[in-house]
């Protein structure tokens, strides 16, 4: 009985918004296809952001970043963010979003590893410095990377969001003084990598629900991420690519010009060397993604893209 009456809530609540049952359930069906789950699951979805069985403790840790990660997941509907912070998850610490401010906020981390020792999920947005003692960043006092491995060894998992929490990013290109690095990279340990830059956040949601449906993290790569999100390239998955090699288009325009003119490729575009599921998730409630909007995959979702992506506007 209280399962349905939460669950009649939370339906009501998203009338109020405008958005409809069979709206939701369309968005939990391509929330399941995208974690790689048949359509058995689909209820199940549903069921988990109705009416969570559980609310996982998360603690999210901002290193040397933009924020911009943070931004994209404020940007999640279905859940939106304040029933993904209230209901779905505890998000015991999250200095961007969170009401307190300096001395409060530390000791509201500090009262959550306390209480939550060995189960929390940590999730990180940034790279670490690792040299000169990791001084070229604190909070609180504390360097970037002494706060990673006090808060990153008590986790029960740890998901890097972003490609610089992942792999270094941007503040690891050359030459790279303050010897920034990816978190599983500084700390030695193995984490979920959601990299991007930013990423969608249907990946780091659709995790999240993969650990709060199936009791675990996803399938990972090689790199940490999830299989689900990057197990093909953008090459493989875009849309530009299959007019490319559809042979009507090439019979109305001409092979040169379907190259030249429709794949981005010749344009300096990095989709046959970039892992992500950009063509099929998009952005912006699945409105468009930066090749449907005409500007070439700059490969943001790889290690050391910034050095070995470069210069973006030439075939490599």
């Amino acid at each position: 009985m209280e399962k349905e009456r939460e669950e009649e809530e939370f339906y009501q609540r998203l009338e109020q918004r405008g958005i409809s049952r069979r709206k939701f359930m369309k968005y939990c069906t391509a929330l399941t296809a995208t974690m790689g789950l048949s359509a058995a699951y689909v209820p199940k979805v549903a069921e988990v952001f109705a009416a969570p069985k559980q609310r996982p403790p998360v603690i999210w840790l901002h290193f040397a970043e933009c924020t911009g990660c943070s931004e994209a997941v404020l940007r999640t509907i279905y859940p939106y963010v304040d029933e993904f912070v209230l209901e779905i998850i505890s998000l015991e610490y999250h200095e961007t979003i969170m009401a307190a401010a300096g001395q409060q906020a530390e000791e509201q981390l500090h009262m959550a590893l306390k209480k939550y020792d060995g189960k929390f999920i940590c999730v990180v947005e940034g790279a670490v410095a690792t040299k000169f003692d990791g001084g070229y960043g604190k909070v609180g006092g504390n360097t970037f990377l002494q706060i990673a491995k006090n808060v990153c060894s008590k986790a029960a998992a740890v998901i890097c969001i972003g490609t610089c929490a992942s792999f270094g990013g941007i503040q690891a290109a050359k030459p790279n003084p303050g010897g920034y690095k990816g978190i599983g990279d500084a700390l030695g340990m193995k984490t979920v990598n959601i990299s991007g830059c930013p990423p969608n956040p249907n990946n780091f949601v659709g995790t999240v629900m993969n650990y709060l449906l199936l009791g675990k993290l996803p399938e990972l790569d090689e790199l940490g991420r999830p299989l689900f999100a990057y197990g093909q390239t953008v090459h493989d998955q875009c849309p530009r690519r299959s007019h490319f090699e559809n042979d009507e288009f090439v019979e109305q325009f001409g092979s040169k010009e379907a190259q030249m003119g429709y794949c981005l490729y010749k344009m300096g575009c990095r989709g046959p060397e970039t892992y992500n599921n950009c063509p099929i998730v998009k952005f912006n409630d699945g409105t468009s993604w930066p090749i449907e909007a005409g500007h070439p995959c700059i490969g943001c979702s790889e290690p050391d893209f910034w050095d070995k992506m470069t210069p973006f506007y030439e075939e490599l």
